[in-house]
């Protein structure tokens, strides 16, 4: 059986004292299959958290059921959970003096006594995972001295020392830099197809989302809508889901563009990427771009390491993209 988890007619939400259940999504029929990457995805206040939370176990649905393993998830115990499915949250938690190794060596509780001794496969297991977020020098070191990709990775270690076959993380990416962000949604992906598990992480870094995730799970307004990420793109559904005024998400980029007040079409006319950050800067100033010649008043000319601006009262050369779109504004504001 490929699927590790499946909802049925899962109704998720809220209840208030003395008040009718907040219901934020119902009817939630969702299947979630062993070496994929699902992203859980949707703007502020879709309840993201919430079908987190109902998903493992820490918040009870509202109606229907959630599966894991062919099991409703209800009827485990919290030891036979712990061996199906592990969490990394977003908080950062205080673990005092202990070791990055120490951390990670408790992710083996489900199998040990009350003592916590560990056997020779313990430290096999603790050091396997170490190795599988490539966070072996760290083992030795305070946690409380490590950065917050290292930290994050050895948090993913430990929830790997569990040998679950299901992990949920709930903004694994938040705090890290670029680089950090990259390296690790590599490392899920990798772990989710090298390991045959599922793992499943809500997110607000969409563009990592949309390049990493071979499923996305799209919240919003209470629907939940699945697929690859290039085909909820082209069916339209990531762009509503985010549409927000001021801001639009280009399908042709793949891409968010900040929509400004218009000052005018400009046609771009080149290749590579003197084109490519040419548009962009003129796009942050405000004006609708469209490359290639088609009867424009104003036209951008790209050479690799220059450009030439044409407009209706004669042409100017610049040697950068600042020089550029000063002379374009300050002929805009004349007319």
């Amino acid at each position: 059986m490929r699927s590790i988890l499946e909802t049925r007619e899962l109704s998720i939400g809220y209840r208030v004292r003395n008040r009718s259940p907040k219901v934020i999504a119902h009817g939630l029929d969702l299947s979630l299959e062993r070496g994929r990457l699902v992203c859980l995805l949707g703007p502020n206040g879709a309840g993201k958290s919430t079908l987190m939370r109902t998903l493992a176990g820490l918040q009870p649905a509202l109606s229907g059921s959630v599966m894991l393993a062919g099991k409703e998830l209800a009827h485990y115990s919290p030891n036979a959970l712990a061996r199906q499915l592990s969490i990394v949250l977003t908080e950062r938690i205080d673990v005092g003096l202990l070791s990055a190794y120490a951390l990670v060596a408790l992710g083996r509780y489900p199998y040990t006594d009350w003592r916590g001794t560990l056997s020779a496969e313990d430290e096999a297991i603790i050091q396997t995972a170490f190795e599988s977020v490539g966070a072996v020098a760290l083992a030795d070191r305070p946690v409380s001295e490590l950065s917050d990709g290292e930290r994050q990775k050895v948090l993913i270690a430990r929830a790997l020392a569990q040998e679950p076959q299901l992990m949920l993380l709930d903004e694994p990416t938040a705090y890290l830099d670029l680089p950090r962000r990259v390296e690790i949604m590599q490392i899920l992906r990798r772990l989710a197809h090298d390991s045959d598990r599922a793992i499943l992480l809500s997110t607000h870094d969409l563009d990592l989302a949309l390049r990493s995730a071979d499923v996305l799970w799209l919240l919003s307004n209470g629907e939940l809508h699945v697929g690859a990420p290039e085909d909820l793109v082209l069916s339209g559904a990531f762009a509503a889901a985010f549409a927000s005024e001021g801001v639009m998400f280009d399908a042709e980029t793949g891409s968010f563009r900040v929509q400004q007040n218009g000052r005018g079409k400009v046609s771009v006319v080149g290749e590579g990427l003197s084109a490519t950050w040419a548009a962009r800067a003129l796009e942050r100033e405000g004006y609708r771009v469209h490359f290639g010649r088609n009867g424009s008043a104003i036209h951008v000319i790209c050479n690799p390491t220059s450009w030439q601006l044409n407009h209706p009262t004669g042409h100017s050369q610049h040697d950068s993209l600042a020089e550029l779109t000063a002379e374009l504004n300050a002929i805009s504001s004349l007319n």
